[in-house]
């Protein structure tokens, strides 16, 4: 209590008090106290008070100007904003009506059962019927491998992510195995679909999926899935799951519904003929 009531009592150090005590003692404290250092100060108040007078004048003139180039530039940036919206939908709009017209003309390719199975086959049409559902997930206690990127280089076993490698041996081993329609969450495959990864996440034609991943497969369901599942891809999903903990699970069904696919490139080939052959 003794130490708080000294603060109270001496809130300024005593050898603050004596400088300021000497000061007034010599004169040199306080106002100036000659005419010539009295004018001098009223001189430095009145211009610094000027330059704020003027300062305030000129941010008050120019604040209508600066709030009407805000506003314009406002107004562009709405317009711009509002131009390239438009824009985009029509470009959806286009690769729809190219898409449709694909899809049209690849229907009507040949006659009867030829063009329905190429319609079939290039992901052109919706399809449906018997054949396999198999879910694969990442490992419960699944984490991230080195710099990010699932199983990396801080080993292959430190990680239960799904890998773009391991939906492509899936795949890849369904088609082998007889599939004759294969989706992923909903995205339908085709013959030129790509399965990448970019960074964590996993793509399918640029489109970016996330855990389970849910592939459909039509065919003859009991043969696909026994074929599947003795094949090298079906082993090696096995040992996924074994290994690391990666979850999946197959199962037969009676009648799966895939969509067409959402964009379909044409491309025509003609077969090569010997020079002298007609």
């Amino acid at each position: 209590m003794s130490l708080l009531t000294n603060v109270m009592d001496h809130s300024l150090d005593d050898g603050y008090a004596e400088a300021a005590a000497r000061k007034r003692a010599e004169g040199n404290g306080g106002l100036p106290k000659t005419l010539r250092a009295r004018l001098g100060l009223a001189a430095g108040l009145v211009l610094a008070a000027l330059v704020v007078t003027v300062g305030a004048a000129q941010a008050r003139v120019a604040a209508p100007a600066a709030a009407k180039e805000r506003e314009e530039l406002i107004d562009r940036i709405d317009q711009e904003t509002s131009a390239a919206d438009d824009l985009e939908d029509d470009v959806d709009a286009l690769r729809a009506d190219v898409s449709a017209r694909q899809r049209v003309a690849l229907r009507h390719t040949g006659d009867g059962e030829r063009g329905e199975l190429v319609g079939i086959l290039s992901g052109a049409v919706a399809v449906h019927g018997p054949g396999v559902k198999l879910v694969v997930n990442d490992a419960k206690d699944a984490s991230t491998g080195g710099g990010g990127e699932p199983r990396g280089t801080s080993g292959f076993s430190d990680t239960g992510r799904v890998r773009d490698r391991d939906l492509q041996r899936v795949v890849n081993g369904l088609w082998a195995s007889g599939a004759e329609a294969i989706s992923i969450n909903g995205q339908r495959l085709t013959a030129l679909s790509a399965i990448r990864a970019a960074g964590d996440a996993i793509l399918v034609d640029n489109r970016p999926l996330v855990p389970p991943y849910t592939v459909l497969a039509v065919g003859d369901g009991q043969r696909l899935g026994t074929r599947f599942g003795n094949s090298a891809d079906g082993l090696y999903l096995n040992a996924l799951k074994e290994n690391y903990g990666i979850r999946t699970g197959i199962s037969t069904e009676d009648d799966l519904r895939l969509p067409a696919a959402p964009s379909v490139i044409v491309r025509t080939a003609q077969p090569k003929t010997e020079k002298g052959t007609s």
